[in-house]
């Protein structure tokens, strides 16, 4: 857990600078009083000088070996990141000088690492295993017809075409989180109606659920028993957003509201005008279980897959868990805001819309 950076600039007490200042005033205390001691004593100089230079270096040596061991370790806990070990982490995070701060960003630095390294494996994990439940699917289908098991007709074919277009889906998905992790996605914002556009993409969302039932085996539960509600006011709305990107926000909310609705329950896509000129304000609202609100932060990771555990409940569809954390990136490329909000019943996600950037309202 990363805390308050330390202030940068300005007079800090115990800094480096100070201790090392302070180092230097007393070394000269300790000599100066020595020599007056020598005057009134008759000491000889030289045993003064002797015994100055032992105590100016044992107090340095004291003030040292406070400064360099933390850095020996931070240097060590640096070495063993960049080999690959995360776990280990800098003590002293908590000093009040310099070192501290040091401390502390390699310790963040550590956790960002960590948390990327983390990342990475799951990426792997969830693709592989997303890849091989569609090629294994159409491997069969396949081998049944050379083997002369099966014959090539058409039921056959749908079969393994649906397996193809799931592949396709998958890799789409892969592309735009590429995309996303780049940044070479510019924004292409217009003016379009909303309803006319909203009601296009709920059809084809009806349409490519039509075409695509469920396959004993493939993952891909498309649910054709959840009926879809468009409520735009007033009729005539209107917004400014690029709507390429808008149609994977909107596609993606109805695909996991669909998933995670009871059998022929309702899915709703509400727009509303926004607060400046033509924004817009969306909810996509679904009769499912809901989120709870200690999980309303996580909704938007990647691999979130929510947390249906059983196959056959809604939602328990094998997923990349990928379709929410691109509809946050469109989002947040149009300056917005999405999350959930509270509801009495299932789920609500809330999207909104700058519109028009400032110089042009």
């Amino acid at each position: 857990m990363t805390g308050p950076a330390a202030p940068q600039g300005g007079y800090r007490p115990f800094s480096v600078k100070t201790k090392l200042g302070a180092l230097v005033v007393i070394s000269v205390l300790i000599t100066t009083g020595l020599l007056m001691v020598a005057v009134r004593t008759d000491t000889e100089l030289r045993f003064i000088t002797v015994f100055s230079m032992i105590a100016t270096l044992l107090i340095t040596q004291f003030v040292a070996h406070g400064l360099t061991a933390p850095l020996d370790e931070m240097n060590s806990v640096a070495r063993s990141v960049s080999h690959g070990d995360y776990t280990r982490r800098a003590r002293g995070a908590d000093r009040r000088d310099e070192l501290g701060d040091l401390a502390h960003t390699i310790n963040r630095m550590a956790d960002e690492l960590e948390a990327q390294d983390l990342h990475r494996k799951e990426l792997v994990a969830n693709v592989s295993h997303e890849l091989r439940t569609p090629i294994a699917a159409l491997r069969a289908v396949l081998e049944n017809v050379v083997d002369g098991v099966s014959a090539a007709d058409p039921e056959t074919m749908r079969t393994a075409l649906r397996q193809t277009e799931r592949l396709g889906r998958l890799v789409d998905t892969l592309l735009d989180l590429s995309r996303l992790d780049n940044g070479v996605v510019p924004l292409k914002a217009h003016r379009f109606e909303v309803w006319p556009y909203l009601s296009g993409v709920l059809k084809e969302a009806n349409l490519v659920a039509s075409q695509r039932r469920t396959t004993s085996g493939s993952g891909n539960h498309s649910r054709t028993d959840v009926h879809l509600i468009l409520d735009v006011e007033p009729l005539d709305l209107t917004a400014y957003a690029d709507v390429e990107r808008l149609h994977q926000v909107v596609a993606n909310l109805i695909d996991n509201a669909v998933k995670h609705s009871p059998p022929s329950g309702a899915v709703t896509v509400r727009a509303r005008p926004g607060h400046g000129s033509q924004s817009l304000e969306l909810e996509v609202l679904d009769e499912g279980p809901g989120i709870p609100e200690s999980e309303w932060h996580r909704v938007f990771e990647r691999f979130n897959r929510g947390s249906a555990a059983k196959p056959h409940e809604p939602g328990a569809d094998g997923g990349t868990g990928l379709g929410l954390a691109i509809a946050r990136w469109a989002v947040d490329l149009h300056g917005g805001r999405i999350g959930v909000a509270e509801s009495p019943r299932g789920c609500r996600i809330r999207v909104s819309l700058p519109g028009l950037p400032e110089a042009h309202g």
